[in-house]
């Protein structure tokens, strides 16, 4: 007989702890397994993110991001606090640059005022009350209610607070297949009354296993932060500029870590498998043919504009255009104080093939037997707890 649960979560990132969470907190009673590849939790996007809770303001508003933001950056907050976790409350300004990002900047506006999120645009001269160091086009946009906070451990905290609840982890332990209910994995064989794929970087792989989301496929984007060592004290806020609305990356922009630190990035950049972290690291030869298929589609049919984007992505590798880009939101900063990059992450950015455009919302599908949770990038991190509330709700 394989080992019987309720519930077999496939992912010990943020949303697959916060179902997890959701699931116990709902009903008390179920078993439930969270089978994870890696060793630990949030080896992944969850532990390799910038941390910044998001305040919802960028979305849409029938948007499940735009569901969720205002509301999980609360809960998220509450839930730092109740654990004794640090929270960097700086807030963020987003700069416009010229006429055009000013309209832009207003439709953010909008979009935070319809979703509920506190926002206000304000003129240069409180901008600079708030950040002495900031440059910006008339008006900036103010969000006081962003932050920072350490996604690693909010994700061990949650890890703790299942296992004291009596929620069963299986680390080191591969998704296979499944056969009916059984799934298979490098540790053995489980049976499950329902499977949940939050499997991150491979949740579309899992998903068709099951004979879900056929219509999607992952295309990964690296993203690379570069370390402000001079000092802390330069930049003092979250400073952003502002985004090309066609896609869903929010530009290269100066973050203020939990710790007070300063960090410039992420890049897009179009990634060739996976976890393709730095060099050969994790390579994989059929996710590199996959996606370089793929890729080469968007380039040649320019879908999106990628062919401007992955020429502008690239050119980031070069350093001093990395810096240059975000010198252009302050006043004065020491180029040679960027002196080192932080572990890269990998964007789980999901593609339609039907019309090669990138998904900007979440996504989920499933059945009585399995339920998929894909395109789970920014900002699920700050949506986890209320988006798990409303998956189980709707969907379990």
């Amino acid at each position: 007989m394989n080992p019987s649960y309720d519930y077999i979560i496939i992912g010990a990132g943020i949303i697959g702890l916060s179902m997890a969470r959701t699931l116990k907190q709902k009903y008390p009673l179920v078993k439930i397994l969270i089978i994870e590849k890696e060793d630990d939790t949030a080896f992944h996007a969850s532990g390799r993110n910038s941390g910044v809770l998001h305040a919802g303001f960028y979305y849409t508003a029938n948007s499940l991001k735009a569901k969720f933001t205002v509301d999980g950056n609360r809960q998220m907050k509450a839930y730092c606090r109740e654990k004794h976790l640090p929270i960097n409350e700086c807030g963020k300004l987003v700069v416009a640059h010229n006429e055009e990002e000013l309209a832009t900047l207003h439709e953010l506006h909008r979009r935070g005022h319809n979703n509920g999120s506190n926002v206000s645009l304000i003129n240069i001269k409180q901008a600079e009350e708030l950040e002495p160091n900031v440059r910006t086009y008339k008006e900036a946009l103010y969000s006081p209610d962003t932050a920072s906070v350490d996604p690693q451990k909010v994700c061990q905290a949650l890890k703790g607070d299942l296992l004291s609840i009596g929620v069963e982890f299986s680390f080191g332990t591969k998704y296979l297949k499944h056969h009916h209910q059984t799934v298979v994995t490098t540790q053995g064989e489980f049976d499950a009354k329902k499977v949940i794929n939050c499997a991150g970087l491979y949740a579309d792989k899992l998903a068709h296993d099951f004979g879900f989301g056929q219509k999607y496929t992952m295309i990964p984007f690296k993203g690379l932060y570069l370390k402000y060592t001079k000092n802390k004290t330069d930049v003092r806020m979250n400073i952003y500029p502002v985004p090309n609305l066609r896609n869903p990356f929010l530009g290269v922009h100066f973050t203020k870590t939990v710790g007070g630190d300063i960090k410039i990035g992420p890049t897009a950049i179009p990634a060739f498998w996976r976890e393709n972290y730095q060099c050969w690291e994790n390579f994989n030869i059929s996710e590199v043919t996959s996606i370089a298929y793929h890729e080469a589609k968007l380039f040649l049919t320019n879908a999106f504009h990628f062919r401007n984007l992955a020429f502008e992505e690239m050119q980031k590798y070069n350093k001093d255009h990395f810096i240059e880009l975000a010198t252009k939101m302050v006043k004065g900063i020491d180029r040679k104080g960027f002196t080192e990059f932080t572990r890269p992450g990998i964007r789980a950015q999901l593609l339609d093939k039907t019309n090669l455009s990138l998904v900007q919302d979440f996504i989920v599908e499933g059945d009585e037997k399995s339920l998929h949770l894909l395109n789970a990038v920014s900002p699920a991190f700050t949506c986890a707890f209320p988006f798990s509330k409303y998956i189980v709700d709707k969907y379990l």
